[in-house]
Protein backbone atom coordinates (compact mmCIF):
# COMPACT_ATOMS: atom_id res chain seq x y z
CA UNK A 1 0.00 0.00 0.00
CA UNK A 2 1.02 3.28 -1.12
CA UNK A 3 0.90 6.14 1.38
CA UNK A 4 1.03 9.90 0.78
CA UNK A 5 1.79 11.76 4.10
CA UNK A 6 0.83 14.98 2.46
CA UNK A 7 -2.57 14.46 1.82
CA UNK A 8 -4.51 16.68 -0.65
CA UNK A 9 -8.12 17.06 1.22
CA UNK A 10 -11.05 17.04 -1.02
CA UNK A 11 -11.59 21.11 -0.01
CA UNK A 12 -10.02 23.70 1.16
CA UNK A 13 -11.23 27.14 1.16
CA UNK A 14 -9.31 30.53 0.10
CA UNK A 15 -9.55 32.91 2.92
CA UNK A 16 -6.88 34.79 1.68
CA UNK A 17 -8.36 38.37 0.77
CA UNK A 18 -10.23 41.08 3.49
CA UNK A 19 -11.73 38.38 5.92
CA UNK A 20 -9.13 39.02 7.84
CA UNK A 21 -9.16 43.21 7.85
CA UNK A 22 -13.30 43.09 8.35
CA UNK A 23 -13.24 39.94 11.27
CA UNK A 24 -10.62 41.89 13.24
CA UNK A 25 -12.99 45.60 12.33
CA UNK A 26 -16.00 42.93 14.22
CA UNK A 27 -13.97 42.76 17.36
CA UNK A 28 -12.37 45.98 17.59
CA UNK A 29 -15.93 47.61 17.79
CA UNK A 30 -17.40 44.71 19.63
CA UNK A 31 -19.98 43.96 16.79
CA UNK A 32 -19.91 40.37 16.74
CA UNK A 33 -23.95 39.42 17.06
CA UNK A 34 -26.24 38.90 14.75
CA UNK A 35 -27.12 42.95 15.41
CA UNK A 36 -23.47 43.66 13.62
CA UNK A 37 -23.62 45.62 10.79
CA UNK A 38 -21.57 43.59 8.19
CA UNK A 39 -24.63 41.31 8.04
CA UNK A 40 -26.80 43.51 6.49
CA UNK A 41 -24.28 44.63 3.59
CA UNK A 42 -23.59 40.76 3.38
CA UNK A 43 -27.60 40.23 2.94
CA UNK A 44 -27.44 43.67 0.20
CA UNK A 45 -25.01 42.78 -1.48
CA UNK A 46 -25.91 38.33 -2.29
CA UNK A 47 -29.61 39.34 -2.72
CA UNK A 48 -27.81 41.80 -5.29
CA UNK A 49 -25.53 39.14 -7.24
CA UNK A 50 -28.45 36.67 -7.07
CA UNK A 51 -30.53 38.87 -8.83
CA UNK A 52 -33.17 39.74 -5.65
CA UNK A 53 -34.53 42.59 -3.94
CA UNK A 54 -34.34 41.21 -0.38
CA UNK A 55 -31.79 38.88 1.32
CA UNK A 56 -32.34 36.76 4.67
CA UNK A 57 -28.93 35.41 6.49
CA UNK A 58 -29.19 32.19 8.35
CA UNK A 59 -27.34 30.32 10.70
CA UNK A 60 -26.97 27.49 7.48
CA UNK A 61 -28.22 26.50 4.16
CA UNK A 62 -30.47 23.74 6.41
CA UNK A 63 -31.98 26.51 7.90
CA UNK A 64 -32.25 28.74 4.69
CA UNK A 65 -34.55 25.98 3.77
CA UNK A 66 -36.27 25.25 6.53
CA UNK A 67 -37.12 29.26 6.38
CA UNK A 68 -38.15 29.26 2.93
CA UNK A 69 -40.47 26.40 3.06
CA UNK A 70 -42.56 27.54 6.06
CA UNK A 71 -42.41 31.23 5.02
CA UNK A 72 -44.54 29.75 1.81
CA UNK A 73 -47.03 28.06 4.45
CA UNK A 74 -46.28 24.67 3.41
CA UNK A 75 -47.86 22.99 5.92
CA UNK A 76 -49.83 18.83 6.83
CA UNK A 77 -50.08 17.16 4.20
CA UNK A 78 -48.61 18.90 0.76
CA UNK A 79 -46.93 17.50 -1.04
CA UNK A 80 -43.78 19.06 -2.72
CA UNK A 81 -41.95 17.83 -5.80
CA UNK A 82 -37.99 17.34 -5.77
CA UNK A 83 -35.19 14.91 -7.05
CA UNK A 84 -34.99 12.33 -5.55
CA UNK A 85 -30.91 12.57 -5.53
CA UNK A 86 -29.88 15.05 -3.44
CA UNK A 87 -29.40 16.38 0.17
CA UNK A 88 -31.41 15.13 2.87
CA UNK A 89 -31.72 19.08 4.37
CA UNK A 90 -34.22 19.41 1.31
CA UNK A 91 -36.45 16.92 2.46
CA UNK A 92 -36.46 17.74 6.30
CA UNK A 93 -37.17 21.14 5.45
CA UNK A 94 -40.81 19.76 4.20
CA UNK A 95 -40.79 16.23 6.11
CA UNK A 96 -40.37 18.69 9.57
CA UNK A 97 -43.71 20.59 8.86
CA UNK A 98 -45.75 17.75 8.11
CA UNK A 99 -45.36 18.03 4.69
CA UNK A 100 -44.32 15.11 2.07
CA UNK A 101 -41.48 14.87 -0.50
CA UNK A 102 -42.55 13.43 -3.48
CA UNK A 103 -39.53 12.43 -5.98
CA UNK A 104 -38.75 12.43 -9.24
CA UNK A 105 -35.74 10.79 -10.64
CA UNK A 106 -32.22 12.46 -12.23
CA UNK A 107 -31.64 13.43 -15.43
CA UNK A 108 -28.20 10.91 -15.85
CA UNK A 109 -26.43 13.29 -17.87
CA UNK A 110 -26.50 16.54 -16.12
CA UNK A 111 -26.86 14.63 -12.12
CA UNK A 112 -30.30 17.28 -11.86
CA UNK A 113 -33.75 16.38 -11.39
CA UNK A 114 -35.01 15.10 -14.70
CA UNK A 115 -38.06 18.03 -15.12
CA UNK A 116 -40.00 15.66 -17.51
CA UNK A 117 -40.65 13.87 -14.94
CA UNK A 118 -42.56 15.88 -12.89
CA UNK A 119 -45.80 16.84 -14.31
CA UNK A 120 -47.02 13.09 -13.70
CA UNK A 121 -46.22 13.89 -10.02
CA UNK A 122 -48.62 16.91 -10.08
CA UNK A 123 -51.66 16.16 -7.73
CA UNK A 124 -54.34 18.04 -5.94
CA UNK A 125 -52.17 18.38 -2.86
CA UNK A 126 -49.40 19.69 -4.57
CA UNK A 127 -47.86 22.80 -3.20
CA UNK A 128 -44.79 23.77 -4.59
CA UNK A 129 -42.09 22.43 -6.84
CA UNK A 130 -38.05 22.47 -5.22
CA UNK A 131 -35.51 22.51 -8.00
CA UNK A 132 -32.21 21.98 -6.58
CA UNK A 133 -29.10 23.00 -8.59
CA UNK A 134 -26.60 19.75 -8.04
CA UNK A 135 -22.57 19.87 -8.87
CA UNK A 136 -22.24 22.73 -11.38
CA UNK A 137 -25.03 22.75 -13.80
CA UNK A 138 -28.62 24.23 -12.94
CA UNK A 139 -31.98 22.73 -13.69
CA UNK A 140 -33.94 23.81 -16.87
CA UNK A 141 -35.64 26.24 -14.89
CA UNK A 142 -38.07 27.71 -17.53
CA UNK A 143 -39.71 24.23 -17.76
CA UNK A 144 -40.24 24.41 -14.22
CA UNK A 145 -41.73 28.38 -13.91
CA UNK A 146 -44.01 26.71 -16.55
CA UNK A 147 -45.46 24.25 -14.55
CA UNK A 148 -45.84 26.46 -11.76
CA UNK A 149 -47.74 28.37 -13.29
CA UNK A 150 -49.75 26.02 -15.05
CA UNK A 151 -50.74 24.34 -11.77
CA UNK A 152 -50.26 27.55 -9.76
CA UNK A 153 -47.59 26.35 -7.82
CA UNK A 154 -45.15 27.79 -5.82
CA UNK A 155 -41.44 27.72 -6.68
CA UNK A 156 -38.55 27.03 -3.88
CA UNK A 157 -34.99 27.21 -5.62
CA UNK A 158 -32.06 25.39 -3.87
CA UNK A 159 -28.92 27.72 -5.14
CA UNK A 160 -27.18 26.16 -2.32
CA UNK A 161 -24.26 25.42 -4.53
CA UNK A 162 -24.45 27.96 -7.95
CA UNK A 163 -22.90 30.83 -6.54
CA UNK A 164 -22.36 32.96 -9.63
CA UNK A 165 -23.88 30.81 -11.71
CA UNK A 166 -26.26 31.55 -14.11
CA UNK A 167 -29.20 29.73 -16.34
CA UNK A 168 -29.93 31.87 -19.66
CA UNK A 169 -27.76 34.71 -18.28
CA UNK A 170 -29.62 34.90 -15.04
CA UNK A 171 -28.56 34.46 -11.66
CA UNK A 172 -28.94 30.89 -10.16
CA UNK A 173 -30.98 32.33 -6.87
CA UNK A 174 -33.21 34.39 -8.91
CA UNK A 175 -35.64 31.89 -9.92
CA UNK A 176 -39.31 31.05 -8.49
CA UNK A 177 -41.43 32.57 -5.33
CA UNK A 178 -38.20 31.85 -3.23
CA UNK A 179 -34.61 30.52 -3.32
CA UNK A 180 -31.78 29.75 -0.59
CA UNK A 181 -27.97 29.66 -0.43
CA UNK A 182 -25.24 27.62 1.72
CA UNK A 183 -21.93 29.12 2.52
CA UNK A 184 -20.25 25.68 3.92
CA UNK A 185 -16.36 25.84 3.44
CA UNK A 186 -17.07 24.23 0.40
CA UNK A 187 -19.34 26.40 -1.53
CA UNK A 188 -17.86 29.11 -3.95
CA UNK A 189 -18.39 31.56 -1.00
CA UNK A 190 -17.84 30.44 2.71
CA UNK A 191 -18.53 32.14 5.87
CA UNK A 192 -17.64 28.72 7.69
CA UNK A 193 -21.24 27.86 8.30
CA UNK A 194 -24.38 30.15 7.00
CA UNK A 195 -26.88 30.32 4.68
CA UNK A 196 -29.33 32.74 3.00
CA UNK A 197 -33.04 33.21 1.83
CA UNK A 198 -33.97 35.56 -0.76
CA UNK A 199 -37.04 36.70 -2.35
CA UNK A 200 -38.61 39.38 -4.27
CA UNK A 201 -41.43 39.50 -1.91
CA UNK A 202 -41.05 42.30 0.46
CA UNK A 203 -44.04 40.20 3.12
CA UNK A 204 -42.20 36.43 2.13
CA UNK A 205 -38.52 38.58 3.11
CA UNK A 206 -40.24 40.03 6.08
CA UNK A 207 -41.82 36.60 7.12
CA UNK A 208 -38.58 34.90 7.02
CA UNK A 209 -37.06 37.63 8.76
CA UNK A 210 -39.86 37.06 11.87
CA UNK A 211 -39.27 32.40 11.21
CA UNK A 212 -35.15 33.70 11.56
CA UNK A 213 -35.56 34.96 14.95
CA UNK A 214 -37.77 32.95 17.03
CA UNK A 215 -40.95 34.33 15.51
CA UNK A 216 -40.87 37.43 17.88
CA UNK A 217 -44.10 39.74 17.98
CA UNK A 218 -43.10 43.09 16.80
CA UNK A 219 -45.11 44.53 19.36
CA UNK A 220 -44.40 42.18 22.24
CA UNK A 221 -41.11 41.25 22.44
CA UNK A 222 -41.12 37.78 23.73
CA UNK A 223 -44.28 36.94 22.93
CA UNK A 224 -45.03 34.41 20.64
CA UNK A 225 -48.01 33.55 18.12
CA UNK A 226 -46.17 30.99 15.86
CA UNK A 227 -43.20 27.88 16.82
CA UNK A 228 -39.65 28.60 15.04
CA UNK A 229 -36.07 28.29 16.05
CA UNK A 230 -33.04 30.36 16.04
CA UNK A 231 -31.59 30.67 12.81
CA UNK A 232 -29.70 33.76 13.45
CA UNK A 233 -26.26 34.67 11.33
CA UNK A 234 -23.53 36.15 13.53
CA UNK A 235 -21.47 39.78 12.22
CA UNK A 236 -18.38 37.55 12.34
CA UNK A 237 -20.08 35.30 9.32
CA UNK A 238 -21.04 38.08 7.49
CA UNK A 239 -18.10 39.89 7.60
CA UNK A 240 -15.79 37.21 6.32
CA UNK A 241 -19.04 36.81 3.74
CA UNK A 242 -18.05 39.85 2.16
CA UNK A 243 -14.84 39.77 1.82
CA UNK A 244 -15.63 36.17 -0.12
CA UNK A 245 -18.34 37.85 -2.29
CA UNK A 246 -15.73 40.36 -3.63
CA UNK A 247 -14.04 37.74 -5.09
CA UNK A 248 -16.99 36.30 -6.38
CA UNK A 249 -15.92 36.64 -10.04
CA UNK A 250 -12.46 35.32 -9.51
CA UNK A 251 -13.28 32.48 -7.32
CA UNK A 252 -15.93 31.46 -10.56
CA UNK A 253 -13.36 31.75 -13.05
CA UNK A 254 -10.81 29.81 -10.82
CA UNK A 255 -13.20 27.15 -10.43
CA UNK A 256 -13.71 27.00 -14.20
CA UNK A 257 -10.12 26.94 -15.28
CA UNK A 258 -10.11 23.74 -12.43
CA UNK A 259 -12.64 21.74 -14.89
CA UNK A 260 -11.07 22.48 -17.69
CA UNK A 261 -7.68 21.09 -16.34
CA UNK A 262 -9.51 18.08 -14.89
CA UNK A 263 -11.59 16.92 -18.03
CA UNK A 264 -7.98 17.68 -20.02
CA UNK A 265 -6.25 15.50 -18.21
CA UNK A 266 -8.54 12.74 -17.34
CA UNK A 267 -10.93 12.02 -20.92
CA UNK A 268 -8.66 9.98 -21.95
CA UNK A 269 -9.21 7.26 -18.89
CA UNK A 270 -11.13 4.14 -19.92
CA UNK A 271 -14.62 3.89 -17.57
CA UNK A 272 -14.57 7.80 -16.01
CA UNK A 273 -18.14 9.72 -16.91
CA UNK A 274 -16.63 13.42 -16.63
CA UNK A 275 -19.56 16.31 -15.74
CA UNK A 276 -21.34 18.05 -18.99
CA UNK A 277 -18.83 21.03 -19.77
CA UNK A 278 -21.97 22.85 -20.83
CA UNK A 279 -25.53 22.65 -21.78
CA UNK A 280 -27.28 25.34 -24.33
CA UNK A 281 -28.45 27.01 -21.25
CA UNK A 282 -25.14 27.16 -18.97
CA UNK A 283 -21.47 26.66 -18.75
CA UNK A 284 -20.40 24.21 -16.11
CA UNK A 285 -19.56 26.50 -12.59
CA UNK A 286 -17.64 22.75 -11.26
CA UNK A 287 -18.86 23.55 -7.75
CA UNK A 288 -17.02 20.12 -7.41
CA UNK A 289 -15.33 18.39 -9.64
CA UNK A 290 -17.92 15.16 -9.70
CA UNK A 291 -17.15 11.72 -11.68
CA UNK A 292 -19.38 8.77 -12.11
CA UNK A 293 -17.93 4.93 -13.03
CA UNK A 294 -19.05 3.45 -16.10
CA UNK A 295 -21.08 1.02 -16.06
CA UNK A 296 -18.59 -1.19 -17.23
CA UNK A 297 -16.35 -0.93 -13.90
CA UNK A 298 -17.78 -3.45 -11.31
CA UNK A 299 -16.38 -1.17 -8.27
CA UNK A 300 -18.55 1.57 -6.25
CA UNK A 301 -17.44 4.71 -5.26
CA UNK A 302 -16.30 3.63 -1.89
CA UNK A 303 -13.80 0.93 -3.55
CA UNK A 304 -12.32 4.11 -5.89
CA UNK A 305 -12.59 6.49 -2.82
CA UNK A 306 -10.49 4.10 -0.23
CA UNK A 307 -7.86 3.55 -2.95
CA UNK A 308 -7.43 7.43 -3.78
CA UNK A 309 -7.24 7.66 0.05
CA UNK A 310 -4.56 5.23 -0.02
CA UNK A 311 -2.36 7.75 -2.91
CA UNK A 312 -2.89 10.80 -0.16
CA UNK A 313 -5.98 12.05 -2.03
CA UNK A 314 -9.34 12.69 -0.23
CA UNK A 315 -12.66 12.07 -2.02
CA UNK A 316 -16.29 12.24 -1.49
CA UNK A 317 -19.40 10.03 -2.66
CA UNK A 318 -22.22 12.41 -4.27
CA UNK A 319 -25.64 12.33 -2.67
CA UNK A 320 -27.48 9.39 -0.88
CA UNK A 321 -30.63 8.77 -2.53
CA UNK A 322 -34.11 10.14 -0.50
CA UNK A 323 -36.15 7.11 -0.97
CA UNK A 324 -33.56 4.90 -0.13
CA UNK A 325 -32.78 6.89 3.78
CA UNK A 326 -33.03 4.73 6.10
CA UNK A 327 -34.93 7.36 8.80
CA UNK A 328 -37.82 7.36 5.99
CA UNK A 329 -38.03 4.18 5.03
CA UNK A 330 -38.71 3.81 9.12
CA UNK A 331 -41.51 6.35 8.63
CA UNK A 332 -42.99 4.49 5.50
CA UNK A 333 -42.34 6.82 3.04
CA UNK A 334 -41.33 6.19 -0.65
CA UNK A 335 -42.57 2.43 -0.22
CA UNK A 336 -41.78 0.74 -3.30
CA UNK A 337 -40.43 3.20 -5.06
CA UNK A 338 -37.36 3.05 -7.14
CA UNK A 339 -35.26 6.17 -9.28
CA UNK A 340 -32.82 3.84 -11.25
CA UNK A 341 -30.47 7.01 -12.78
CA UNK A 342 -30.59 8.54 -8.76
CA UNK A 343 -29.50 5.11 -7.48
CA UNK A 344 -26.93 5.07 -10.37
CA UNK A 345 -25.38 8.17 -8.99
CA UNK A 346 -25.77 7.38 -5.74
CA UNK A 347 -23.50 4.32 -6.42
CA UNK A 348 -20.82 5.27 -8.91
CA UNK A 349 -20.51 8.85 -8.47
CA UNK A 350 -17.66 10.75 -6.54
CA UNK A 351 -16.34 13.77 -6.32
CA UNK A 352 -12.12 14.52 -6.10
CA UNK A 353 -10.25 17.54 -4.47
CA UNK A 354 -11.35 20.85 -6.01
CA UNK A 355 -11.40 23.29 -3.49
CA UNK A 356 -10.61 26.74 -4.56
CA UNK A 357 -6.81 26.79 -2.49
CA UNK A 358 -6.00 23.91 -4.32
CA UNK A 359 -2.79 24.12 -6.27
CA UNK A 360 -1.42 23.16 -9.82
CA UNK A 361 1.05 20.57 -8.86
CA UNK A 362 -2.02 19.39 -6.12
CA UNK A 363 -4.27 18.78 -8.84
CA UNK A 364 -1.42 17.18 -11.11
CA UNK A 365 -0.97 14.62 -8.40
CA UNK A 366 -4.65 13.64 -8.19
CA UNK A 367 -4.41 13.59 -11.71
CA UNK A 368 -1.97 10.96 -11.36
CA UNK A 369 -3.41 9.45 -8.63
CA UNK A 370 -6.48 8.84 -10.32
CA UNK A 371 -4.97 7.03 -13.25
CA UNK A 372 -3.24 4.87 -10.78
CA UNK A 373 -6.58 3.81 -9.05
CA UNK A 374 -8.65 3.27 -12.54
CA UNK A 375 -4.80 1.11 -13.81
CA UNK A 376 -6.27 -1.20 -10.45
CA UNK A 377 -9.52 -1.80 -10.81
Amino acid sequence: MRVNMDFIPVNEPLLNGNEKKYLCECIDTGWISSEGPFVRKFEDKMSTVAGRRYGIAVSNGTAALEVAVQALGIGEGDEVIMPAFTIISCAMAVTKLGAVPVLVDSDIHTWNMNVDEIEAKITAKTKAIMIVHLYGLPVEADKVLALAEKYNLKVIEDAAEMHGQTYKGKPCGSFGDISTFSFYPNKHITTGEGGMVVTDDEKLAERCRMLRNLCFRKDIRYVHDEISDNYRFTNLQAAVGLAQLERLDEFVERKRAMGKYYTGQLKDIDGLILPVERTDYADNIYWVYGIVLDKQIEADNKTVQKLLAEEGIGSRTFFWCMHEQPVYQKQGLFKEESYPDAEYLARKGFYIPSGLALTTEQMERVVMGVRRVMGRI
